[in-house]
């Protein structure tokens, strides 16, 4: 099964992923643009006009496998803090460039660290962490994806974050498969792990990534670092996160 077995195009993706040529293909991470997208372009892996967000090798195999399965994967939203009054107080050809450079960067390190990108939904990314990219320790990589984030974003840094983000990370099982019918079909995760994700990053502070207990477990993180207990909105019982931040190891 595609997303629980290892993909056979894993190691050619991560070559595809470095190559400095945004956007990529959201799946296997061919560039679109630059030398990267006229040569790989070639070999069918040009833009999916109907669906540009992939390419039409990706998109083909997507709506050729409708469907999809529980399994147990690890999710990351990243959310861009205060961004309402970041729009109010920029032009809005600045804060269109802000997001912009946000959006690549944090599609550059998710895809880095083996995960696709679900969607860009407002000021907000979503990553996916399935077997088949991240393997068995997809957890870990969700959580060293969070922390690569903030310090691309600056946070740590002495000059401060050039954009501020708050991360939530989740592990448990999803549905996650293709979604919608034709050339609406999408590359998705739903569930309950999907909305507590959701709440984590809407919660996060800049420069905090939450991670659920059960992440936290999955990704043999030390059981000493600081730990909350949160009443998120929606969730009948308390979720209990440890707390990350750019200068923690999460050893």
């Amino acid at each position: 099964m595609m997303l629980t077995s290892e993909l056979p195009h894993k190691r050619r993706r991560r070559v595809w992923t470095r190559i400095p040529s945004a956007p990529h293909c959201k799946l296997c991470a061919a560039p679109f643009t630059g030398v990267g997208g006229l040569v790989l372009g070639r070999f069918g892996h040009r833009r999916w006009p109907k669906n540009p967000k992939y390419c039409e090798g990706c998109f083909r195999t997507i709506s050729e496998n409708h469907g999809g399965a529980e399994i147990e994967c690890t999710l990351l939203f990243a959310d861009v803090r205060g961004s309402t009054g970041l729009a109010e107080r920029l032009p809005p050809r600045d804060f269109n460039r802000l997001m912009g450079r946000f959006y690549d960067t944090a599609a550059q390190v998710v895809m880095e660290h083996d995960a696709f990108v679900d969607k860009f939904v407002g000021d907000e990314i979503i990553g996916i962490f399935v077997p088949a990219l991240a393997t068995d320790a997809h957890a870990r990589r969700g959580v060293d994806a969070a922390l690569a984030l903030l310090r691309a974003t600056g946070h740590g840094s002495a000059g401060g974050p050039w954009v501020p983000v708050g991360v939530g990370v989740n592990t448990g099982t999803a549905y996650v498969g293709s979604i919608g019918e034709g050339d609406d079909t999408e590359m998705t995760a739903m569930g309950d792990i999907v909305n507590v994700t959701a709440r984590l990053s809407s919660v996060a502070a800049a420069g905090e990534v939450l991670v659920t207990a059960a992440a936290a477990d999955a990704a043999l993180l030390d059981g000493v670092l600081e730990r909350r207990s949160l009443a998120l909105k929606g969730k009948s019982e308390p979720v209990e996160v440890v707390v990350l931040g750019p200068g923690v190891a999460p050893s």
